[in-house]
């Protein structure tokens, strides 16, 4: 476990909790690692889900599919942060999402059920483990403002715009590259495909931005 230390560092859930308080949490929990290939279903829709994950490499994305088979990518998790944490807290008997590899990744899993209840050792970080996965959750619904902010948007083009404005924000930067292919962002702005790429082949034209693969810059 060692080896992950200063991924799961930079994780939020373990903020202001020393390496060997961290080692023993991990070892208290029965903290497992698991690696997955590139488009394997994590946690499936329809299923329970116990477990937090955090991704140790890699990428993961939270994606929901339509009656008719259409897919939209809630959120794409990277390293050191978490995912499923709502739905394990919540104990979901439906998972209403599937959460699937991106890419090769690993991903560590812890049960819920070990960090919302005290044990036996009374471990004193475990009010602070607490509190760090309370004030993530604050901070994943507001993330989830910020999408609902995008997709609500009635164009193609003005969901685009205010999604690439959106990461160049966070990035600090006009230039920037964003986690997704053309499909992906297409699913992420639930839009089609052919119509994203006609409105980025229009924005290129008219000199409001450059792009190569996924690398944007807004000029």
């Amino acid at each position: 476990m060692k080896k992950y230390f200063e991924i799961l560092k930079k994780c939020p859930l373990f903020y202001g909790i020393g390496e060997d308080d961290l080692l023993r949490m991990l070892t208290c929990f029965g903290a497992k690692v698991v690696s997955f290939d590139k488009k394997f279903t994590i946690f499936a829709e329809g299923k329970s889900v116990k477990h937090i994950g955090i991704v140790l490499s890699g990428s993961v994305q939270v994606v929901q599919m339509d009656y008719y088979g259409n897919r939209s990518i809630l959120s794409v998790i990277g390293e050191g942060d978490m995912f499923a944490e709502a739905f394990a807290c919540a104990e979901e008997q439906f998972l209403p999402v599937s959460i699937i590899a991106g890419e090769p990744s690993e991903v560590m899993l812890i049960e819920c059920s070990h960090i919302l209840h005290t044990c036996k050792n009374n471990c004193g970080f475990h009010g602070q483990l607490i509190f760090n996965l309370m004030k993530e959750l604050a901070n994943k619904t507001i993330m989830f403002h910020k999408k609902l902010d995008i997709t609500s948007k009635r164009s193609t083009r003005d969901k685009l715009m205010t999604y690439l404005v959106t990461v160049a924000k966070e990035a600090g930067t006009n230039s920037f590259e964003i986690p997704f292919d053309r499909q992906e962002l297409a699913d992420y702005l639930g839009v089609d495909r052919s119509g994203l790429s006609a409105e980025i082949g229009k924005l290129k034209n008219e000199g409001i931005i450059e792009n190569r693969k996924n690398r944007f810059v807004i000029l």
